[in-house]
């Protein structure tokens, strides 16, 4: 037998290649695993559940006469959004203005803003984000964001 057939890595089949390499780096792969496994170990549990209660699902008011229009290429579904309570608002009692960067771009429309007045009132924290954008011409379609309720597990206080 010659050395040209004794040399096994010549004769490795092309199909087969993939297969040494998984051999080979097996156990690399299983530390890295290991170590993302014991990292998620070690995260508090209330960092890890994200639960809310949907509040309500709106369209933005009054975009069209703030900073929206200036920064709408810059906005994207999922951005977080900043409710600011306006209790001294000459046109709405129960006014409430979002905010995204912190720059003013509407607020929650007037005929859907009492609940969540009412909790802002009472201390609860509200979470929002934007979950569509639409380029059409109508500009109370253009933005719509959700108001979510987060839930703390019960027994967990946050540190």
């Amino acid at each position: 037998m010659s050395a040209w057939f004794s040399d096994k890595r010549k004769f490795i089949k092309p199909w087969r290649a993939h297969t040494l390499w998984l051999a080979r780096s097996f156990p690399l792969m299983l530390r890295f695993h290991w170590l993302i496994l014991a990292w998620v170990w070690a995260q508090p549990l209330y960092a890890q559940v994200g639960a809310h209660i949907l509040l309500q699902d709106s369209s933005l008011a009054g975009f069209q006469y703030h900073a929206g229009k200036k920064l709408w290429p810059q906005m994207q579904v999922g951005d977080a959004l900043t409710l600011v309570r306006e209790p001294d608002n000459v046109h709405d009692a129960k006014a409430v203005r979002v905010e995204w960067q912190g720059h003013k771009i509407g607020y929650v429309p007037r005929r859907e803003n009492a609940d969540v007045a009412r909790f802002m009132d009472g201390g609860q924290m509200l979470v929002a984000r934007i979950n569509r954008l639409a380029e059409v011409r109508d500009p109370w379609s253009r933005v719509r964001f959700e108001i979510l309720v987060p839930v703390q597990p019960t027994g967990q206080g946050v540190p």
